[in-house]
Parts: C-alpha cells; sequence; structure tokens
C-alpha cells in the first residue's frame, strides 16, 4: 500500500476516510511484480503466491547462485607420478582443453639426475554462462631419478606455501578479493605394470594425506583386462588400508536424494582406484567421431565406461568439486592454521620466558653488586674505627 495526496493512480480506490490509496483487485500482482527480492521479474508475471506467511526469503537459493556465477570459480588440481604414465593426455582429456602447448619432454639421460619441479598451468574455462579458474599443478621429475628418497619434499612445500599464502591473505586488511590457490586434489598415478603400491608411493601418500584429498588413479588401464584391473584395485585398496593411508571419501548420498544420485554415489566409490585410459585423438568408429586408442584388435574408446573410469572419474570431480574445496577448508587449512597458530603462540610463550630469565638474572646481579658495595662500606667504617 501506498501513501498519497494526490488522488488515485492507475488501478487504485481512494479511501476517503483516510486519504490512503488502496489497490483494487488484481493490481497488487502488478506492484509486486516490480520487487525481485520476491522472486519476481519486472518483466514476467507469475501466479501470485498466499500472501499470508510468505516473506520471500525462498528466493535466497537464487541469489546465492547469481552471485556465485558472476564470480565464478576456483580449483586447484595436483596431478603426481612418475614419467610416462599420460598425466597431461589424461588432463587434457577431462576438461577438452591443451594445458600444455609447448612442453618439452627430457631425454633418459636427463632423467637421470633430474630434481622435481613444479609447474602450474591455469586456464578460464566457460560453460553455459559458469566460469571455471582451473590451476593444474604439475610435477615433472617425480620419481625419474635413481634416488627418489626426498624428491616429494618440493611438492609438500609447495602445498604449505600455497597454504600459508591463504592464511596471510586471510589475515590481512584487504580480504575481499583472495585468491584461492590451495590444492584441492591430488590425482596419484599408479603404474599398471607392478604389482600394486610401491614404496615411493607408500611414503608419499602418507607425507601428504594429511595436507591434500588423494585420488588414486591406474594409469593406462588398456594394459590390463578386466581381471587384472579388478585384482590389481583389490591389492591397492588392501595395502592402502595396511599403512593407514587416508584417501578421499566420497560423502554418501542425503535420504532425500534421488535414486539415480544414490545409484550414482555407489557405483563411483566401488570404481575406486579409477582404472584410466586418456587420449586427444578422434577415431571415425560407425560413422561417430569419438576419442580412443586404435589397436590391431579394435578401438578402445576413451568415454566408454565399459572400456576404463574415465567417465566415472570426471563426474566425481565435478560432481563432488564443492565437497573436495569444502574438506580442503574445513579439514586440511584448519589444521595447517590450528598448528601455525600453535607454533606462533609457543614462540611467543619462549619469547616471555627468554625476557623474565633475563630479568631474574639482573636482579639477581644488582643484589650481587648491592652485598658487595654493602661489605666495602662495613670494611671502610672497620678502619675508620681503628
Amino acid at each position: 500500500m501506498v501513501l498519497t495526496d494526490q488522488g488515485p493512480g492507475p488501478g487504485q480506490r481512494t479511501d476517503s476516510s483516510s486519504r490512503r490509496s488502496v489497490p483494487e483487485e488484481g493490481a497488487l500482482s502488478g506492484i509486486i511484480s516490480g520487487f525481485p527480492f520476491l522472486g519476481w521479474d519486472s518483466g514476467e508475471r507469475r501466479p501470485l503466491p498466499d500472501a499470508t506467511g510468505y516473506v520471500g526469503f525462498a528466493n535466497l537459493p537464487n541469489q546465492v547462485h547469481r552471485k556465485s556465477v558472476k564470480k565464478g570459480f576456483e580449483f586447484t588440481l595436483m596431478v603426481v607420478g612418475e614419467s610416462g604414465l599420460g598425466k597431461s593426455t589424461l588432463i587434457n582429456s577431462l576438461f577438452l582443453t591443451d594445458l600444455y602447448p609447448e612442453r618439452y619432454i627430457p631425454g633418459a639421460a636427463e632423467k637421470i639426475e633430474r630434481t622435481v619441479q613444479i609447474e602450474a598451468s591455469t586456464v578460464e574455462i566457460e560453460e553455459r554462462g559458469v566460469k571455471l579458474r582451473l590451476t593444474v599443478v604439475d610435477t615433472p621429475g617425480y620419481g625419474d631419478a635413481m634416488n627418489s628418497q626426498d624428491c616429494f619434499k618440493t611438492i609438500i612445500q609447495y602445498i604449505d606455501n600455497q597454504f600459508e599464502r591463504y592464511l596471510h591473505d586471510e589475515s590481512g586488511l584487504n580480504r575481499r578479493h583472495i585468491v584461492d590457490n590451495r590444492v584441492h586434489c591430488c590425482f596419484y598415478f599408479i603404474s599398471p605394470f607392478g604389482h600394486g603400491l610401491k614404496p615411493l608411493d607408500v611414503e608419499f601418500m602418507k607425507a601428504i594425506h594429511s595436507k591434500v584429498n588423494i585420488v588414486p588413479v591406474i594409469a593406462k588401464a588398456d594394459t590390463l583386462t578386466l581381471r587384472e584391473r579388478d585384482r590389481l584395485k583389490r591389492r591397492i585398496l588392501d595395502e592402502i588400508a595396511e599403512h593407514g593411508i587416508r584417501i578421499y571419501q566420497l560423502p554418501d548420498a542425503d535420504s532425500d536424494e534421488d535414486e539415480e544420485f544414490k545409484e550414482q554415489t555407489r557405483v563411483l566409490k566401488a570404481s575406486v582406484p579409477f582404472a584410466v585410459i586418456g587420449s586427444n585423438q578422434l577415431i571415425e568408429v560407425k560413422g561417430k567421431k569419438i576419442r580412443g586408442r586404435l589397436y590391431p584388435w579394435g578401438v578402445v574408446e576413451v568415454e566408454n565406461p565399459e572400456h576404463n573410469d574415465f567417465l566415472k572419474l570426471r563426474t566425481m570431480l565435478v560432481t563432488h568439486m564443492q565437497d573436495l574445496q569444502e574438506v580442503t577448508q574445513d579439514l586440511h587449512y584448519e589444521n595447517f592454521r590450528s598448528e601455525r597458530l600453535k607454533k606462533a603462540g609457543r614462540a611467543v610463550d619462549e619469547e616471555v620466558l627468554d625476557k623474565d630469565q633475563i630479568l631474574l638474572q639482573k636482579e639477581a646481579e644488582l643484589r650481587r653488586m648491592q652485598e658487595m658495595i654493602a661489605q666495602m662500606q662495613a670494611q671502610m667504617k672497620m678502619k675508620s674505627d681503628d
């Protein structure tokens, strides 16, 4: 209702006793339609909900959705594994982009003494108006040297540096535009040619499982038969449990979710570790172009769930991207932050103890000086009496 002193407007009648303009029946929806916070756009007419008990906060999720789409999303994915396991090919296949257009591949002689490097590539991906700032962190040189004892220290240092950088930005004065470069997920590539996990695999995953979400991936699954693939999966899961390694656990579907999503979650959980194939080559099969690998005995299709777990891995990453970020924020980053605060508190306590110790030493020295002065005065008095 609108107070007025200039007579009724269009679609209104005047209450002469109070000079209040009252909307006629049917005009209320036209007035409310101008308020977007109630869920109506100015150019769109929708049926008016029951005004009794309706406030309008049911539209809050739409506001959050519009704000999130406008801001865009950030995600950082780390890929770790020995050279030659198809890490770059898989990443390009997952996101349908070329992250490494001018990549240099070293020879075998260079790999012997090669150290681990960190290469971060960022690309802006847009799909149906939704923008994703994807950062892929590659680790060339991992596991290539003859002595790989300390090869993962560089990787751990990089993860901690991103946590430290985010903590510094979060503690600063301007916190409106913080760029989140924390590692949200780590694809750890396992060789299909072994009989399970290597000692380097175990040591690396134990070193980072408290810092990042680990998703184990069996590379080049087309080198395995279905029976060998299932046997290797069981062996890897048994060794992960035996060594107490904590990998990323997909959350259970809520009870109110539809049956299709529950079944999808169950299938994804049963597929860990994901046995995948990557390829950027288009092959024509039965008049259709597909991505796959051509062999003398047939074609391996990358996006065929009967051939490998590529689609399942991509579905897991897309449908649980928000959960990966939340686990990074609520678990791994909070653990890092609490440890840093504890260290800072201990440093302050030690500094206070050092100051107290110095003060006590000075007081003890002052007392000794006073005692010496008192003795000298006593001796001088005795000599003067003599």
